[in-house]
């Protein structure tokens, strides 16, 4: 069986590595490896793309990240109970034009008893932003672990 520790039920420490996976895992913009924290049949609901399946979530990133260049996140935990965390997230972007974006949400997810990501709802609004706006500055990839989280950057 395919398990994707840390499993539900979460407390508040289990919660915030969840979410840090997760971040890590979107931050390497490498949809294959992205999806395999969903189960197969996976329900997402992300703008107006509804993905069913875990195959779908993975080309739904395709599309994604040939589109949103320079991508990098930031993810916090907003809520948990049982097997369910609710983040809320802000992530910098330029298009192919040279427009910076600073995007904004939050996501609703429910897992499974093995960890894997079952339901992933998500609100997203973007922001286009000057260059000199920007706040996520590290190397495409994961966050540094000393680099400043939504909360201590103000977002």
């Amino acid at each position: 069986m395919e398990t994707r520790p840390p499993l539900p039920p979460f407390t508040r420490e289990t919660a915030i590595e969840k979410i840090r996976l997760a971040e890590d895992g979107w931050n390497s913009r490498d949809p294959a490896r992205v999806a395999l924290a969903y189960s197969l049949d996976t329900r997402w609901r992300n703008r107006v793309d509804f993905p069913r399946g875990r195959a779908e979530a993975q080309a739904m990133l395709e599309r994604k990240w040939k589109r949103e260049l320079d991508y990098r996140l930031i993810k916090e935990l907003w809520a948990f109970d049982g097997n369910c965390i609710a983040v809320r997230f802000a992530y910098e972007w330029r298009d192919d034009a040279g427009q910076w974006y600073r995007s904004y949400g939050n996501e609703n997810w429910e897992f499974g008893a093995d960890g894997l990501m079952i339901d992933r709802h998500a609100s997203i609004n973007d922001m286009p932003i000057r260059e000199a706006e920007r706040k996520f500055f590290w190397p495409l990839g994961r966050r540094p672990d000393d680099h400043p989280g939504l909360s201590e950057l103000g977002l």
